[in-house]
C-alpha cells in the first residue's frame, strides 16, 4: 500500500545478484519507464532470493524460471568483473541519480521526479528550498524522508498491532499485511486492513464513519501523528510509537466483511506470489482480485463472487496448495 520495494533476498546465498538486479528495476521503473524491463528484474530477484544454493554461472540461472539471456549475460558479467558496466553508467549520470533520490519521497513518483529534476531540483536540500512545489503527501515524505527510509523492526510492529487493536471495538477485524504477515523481521512500513460484519458490499452505508473514528481514537492515543489522506475506506499517514521512537508510515484500509479475506491475501503478498495465484485461478476457471473470487463461464464473463469465509476457501477453490503466509515470499 505504500511504496513497494523489489525483493532483496537480504542474507540469502544470492543477495549480490537480487542487489544489482533490484536496482536495474528501480532505474527501469523509475528513469526509463519500462515497466515490461522493471517487472522482468524484480521477477529475478524473487526467483534467485527464494533459491537456496549459490548460482555460479548464467548457464545455471538460465535454468531457473524467470531468467532469460540477457539477465544470464549480467550475472555472468558480474561474476566475472564483480561489477556491472550499465551499473557503473547508472551511478555516473547525474539525472538518473537525482530521480532515483528524489523517487524515495514517499509521494513524489517518477514522473515527478523528472519535472523537479528538470527545473533543476536534484537533491533533499533542493527540495527543502522548493516546498511550495510540493503537494501535502510529498511534504510528509521529505519531513519524514530519513525516518521513512528505515526499516522497522517487527516487535515494533507487533507493539503498534497491539495499540491499534486495544483501540478497535470488539467486533472489527484487524490483520496487520505485507511482508510482517509474510513473518520478515523488518518492514518498510505498516499495512493495515480491518473489516467489521455489518459492513458488506451489498451494505456499502453501513461503512460511514467507521474508519475516521478508527484514526480519531489512535490519534487521540498519540499513535497517528499525521494524516496524508482519509477517505471513507482508506486512511494513509505516519505513526510513532512513543516519544522515543521514530516516525514511520501507516495505511488503514477499510475492506466489506464479503470481500475481507481476498483483500488478506492480496495485500499480504509478495507481489509475484499474487500473480502466481491469480493465474493459476484463470488456468481453473476463475478471475480472482483484492475483491472477489468469481468463476468464468463459458462466454468469457465472470459470475458472481463466491461466499469466501476464510484465506484457505480461495486456495481450495482453485485447486490451489496452500502456503502459509511465511511461505509467500518469492
Amino acid at each position: 500500500m505504500g511504496k513497494r520495494k523489489a525483493p532483496s533476498g537480504e542474507n540469502t546465498p544470492n543477495s549480490d545478484f537480487c542487489e544489482f538486479l533490484t536496482e536495474l528495476a528501480e532505474y527501469e521503473k523509475n528513469v526509463s519507464r519500462n515497466i515490461h524491463k522493471y517487472n522482468a528484474y524484480r521477477k529475478a530477484a524473487s526467483v534467485l532470493s527464494s533459491h537456496p544454493t549459490r548460482i555460479t554461472s548464467g548457464q545455471e540461472a538460465k535454468k531457473l524460471n524467470g531468467i532469460g539471456e540477457k539477465i544470464a549475460k549480467k550475472i555472468d558479467e558480474f561474476l566475472q568483473t564483480g561489477k556491472l558496466q550499465k551499473l557503473d553508467n547508472i551511478h555516473n549520470d547525474s539525472k538518473t541519480t537525482a530521480i532515483n533520490l528524489l523517487t524515495q519521497v514517499t509521494g513524489i513518483g517518477p514522473a515527478k521526479a523528472q519535472t523537479l529534476v528538470s527545473e533543476g531540483i536534484t537533491s533533499l536540500e533542493d527540495l527543502e528550498k522548493h516546498k511550495d512545489k510540493l503537494n501535502h503527501h510529498q511534504l510528509i515524505g521529505l519531513k519524514y524522508y530519513h525516518d521513512f527510509q528505515q526499516k522497522i523492526p517487527r516487535n515494533e510492529i507487533k507493539q503498534i498491532e497491539n495499540l491499534i487493536r486495544g483501540h478497535l471495538e470488539p467486533q472489527i477485524h484487524l490483520t496487520i499485511c505485507g511482508s510482517y504477515r509474510r513473518g520478515k523481521q523488518q518492514s518498510g512500513d505498516i499495512d493495515a486492513l480491518i473489516t467489521h460484519p455489518n459492513y458488506t458490499s451489498s451494505q456499502p452505508k453501513k461503512k460511514q464513519n467507521l474508519l475516521k473514528n478508527v484514526v480519531t481514537a489512535l490519534q487521540n492515543c498519540g499513535l497517528i501523528t499525521e494524516i496524508i489522506s482519509l477517505g471513507d475506506t482508506k486512511f494513509m499517514g505516519a505513526c510513532k510509537l512513543d516519544k522515543n521512537s521514530i516516525t514511520r508510515r501507516l495505511d488503514i484500509r477499510l475492506t466489506p466483511f464479503d470481500q475481507y479475506f481476498c483483500a488478506v491475501l492480496y495485500f499480504t503478498g509478495s507481489d509475484m506470489f499474487n500473480k502466481q495465484m491469480r493465474a493459476h485461478a484463470l488456468d481453473a476457471g476463475f478471475t480472482l482480485n483484492e475483491y472477489t473470487l468469481r468463476p468464468v463461464g463459458s462466454t468469457g464473463v465472470p459470475g458472481e463472487p463466491l461466499e469466501i469465509h476464510s484465506e484457505r476457501d480461495i486456495f481450495d477453490c482453485i485447486g490451489f496448495p496452500y502456503k502459509e503466509p511465511q511461505d509467500r515470499n518469492q
